[in-house]
């Protein structure tokens, strides 16, 4: 009988070693940022509750690409980013095919398309099939974003097949600072532009933009945005897992967090802090079941941390 007991403390003292294993291989959660102003605010939002919640969350900047492939190798834990229907192909590739898992919706109602200011709008450009006909005003140029990104390769696309007339065009890429930038300098001189334009995003209070419509088939009418994380990691993590599921936000939230960082030249840590303090409401939905590490209630500690 005594000899039972012993066998059964060995077993009991090996599972509780096997859980804190299990629990500290989650303590790090390691998200993606393209370098994109909103997925840095929702970064900084859940990098702001898993450290209520003591983890620690390992942001690194990596180009689309990358980052889906680091999603299929286990070397990204999680992506905010999953921007659709712009990143179809990548979904294709990875998500429908089970290398990796879409968690959940974090965002509706997005928007993700050529733009032009609003005097370019005022001339008539309303449309993609409009574009070509003012060609020569735009030197046949169009700003995109970081090179590999989804939306530049649908731009690419419409290029490639000579879409709406534009065969003769040329896709500018660099950074999300630097095509606003540009963006930027062509607006204070009046000149025509058209560039990637998105929402949220705080280009949409900063600049006099439009929207074109007839870019439907390749950046779709209207769109969200999902949770991706590596095949298993809900399951391997499942309270990070819980806390990922019940994330959602606002364009209004989002756009608020990008406004202070822009407006206030704050970081997203202290931009998302302070929305999170003036919003404490939002807690109750996003901690829902959700625990610390050591297993306590998540919620009184992620408040306490404000």
């Amino acid at each position: 009988m005594q000899r039972l007991s012993t066998l059964l403390t060995v077993g009991l003292l090996a599972l509780g070693s096997a859980s804190a294993f299990a629990d500290a291989s989650c303590d790090t959660v390691k998200m993606a940022d393209p370098g994109w102003s909103d997925i840095a605010a929702t970064n900084a939002i859940t990098g702001f509750l898993l450290d209520g919640m003591g983890y620690k969350a390992k942001v690194d900047t990596l180009a689309v690409p990358i980052t889906f492939g680091g999603l299929k190798d286990g070397q990204v834990d999680v992506f905010l980013g999953n921007w659709m229907p712009a990143q179809q192909g990548f979904y294709d590739k990875f998500v429908a095919s089970g290398d990796v898992t879409q968690l959940a919706k974090n965002l509706d109602g997005t928007e993700f398309t050529l733009a032009v200011p609003d005097y370019v709008w005022d001339a008539g450009v309303h449309d993609f099939a409009d574009l070509n006909k003012f060609a020569d005003k735009f030197d046949r140029k169009i700003y995109g974003i970081g090179s590999g990104a989804p939306a530049n390769l649908s731009l690419q696309e419409i290029i490639k097949k000579n879409d709406f007339d534009m065969g003769q065009w040329k896709l500018i890429e660099s950074s999300e600072q630097a095509m606003l930038a540009e963006v930027s300098r062509a607006i204070k001189k009046q000149k025509f532009v058209t560039f990637l334009g998105w929402t949220p995003h705080p280009m949409n209070v900063q600049l006099k933009m439009h929207y074109l419509k007839g870019g439907e088939k390749y950046f779709g009418d209207t769109g969200s945005v999902h949770t991706l994380t590596r095949k298993g990691y809900a399951q391997a993590c499942p309270n990070v897992g819980k806390l990922l599921t019940n994330l959602s936000f606002t364009q209004d939230m989002e756009n608020s967090i990008m406004a202070e960082v822009v407006n206030k030249k704050v970081s997203n840590a202290d931009a998302a802090k302070a929305w999170i303090k003036a919003n404490p409401v939002v807690l109750d939905k996003w901690l829902d079941g959700v625990k610390t590490v050591d297993g306590k209630d998540a919620l009184p500690a992620v408040k306490a941390k404000l």
